[in-house]
């Protein structure tokens, strides 16, 4: 059964809702904060910086920009294009294809790292062997970069 997250219905809330709802530690917000990702709250009454439902919006994109391992520079980008009302979808295209590009080239290179380990570790003879494949090919030029 998929997790319903139910935005808060007051129109402030604290840290920890916001961290709550989004999946994102305090400390990366008060990060994101000190980066300019998400602008300083204002204070209520009783001291404490309060969000809202603006945030909550906020946060989740640039979660979920991270998690698809946009860099911060992309995020803000992205934020860029988002916040300026006349986004130009071409932009974000060309953001997004340089980003997949990226991504396509690292699982290439993941593949290929891939076949050379496994190569290594079935040369291993186990216990009591003089040398050590691994070790070896640790100590070598990466033939896979």
């Amino acid at each position: 059964m998929a997790k319903t997250i139910t935005i808060t219905r007051a129109a402030e809330f604290a840290i920890g809702e916001l961290s709550r709802q989004t999946g994102v530690l305090i400390e990366t917000i008060r990060y994101y904060e000190r980066i300019g990702f998400v602008p300083i709250p204002p204070r209520g009454t009783n001291g404490r910086r309060t969000y809202d439902v603006g945030d909550v919006k906020r946060l989740r994109f640039i979660k979920r920009s991270r998690d698809m391992g946009f860099s911060q520079d992309e995020v803000r980008t992205l934020l860029r294009l988002a916040d300026g009302g006349a986004t130009s979808c071409g932009e974000v295209k060309t953001l997004a294809e340089v980003h997949l590009r990226d991504i396509r080239a690292k699982i290439s290179d993941l593949k290929k790292l891939e076949n050379v380990l496994a190569e290594t570790v079935s040369q291993c003879t186990g216990p009591g062997a003089p040398a050590c494949p691994v070790l070896d090919v640790l100590s070598e030029e990466p033939k896979f970069a």
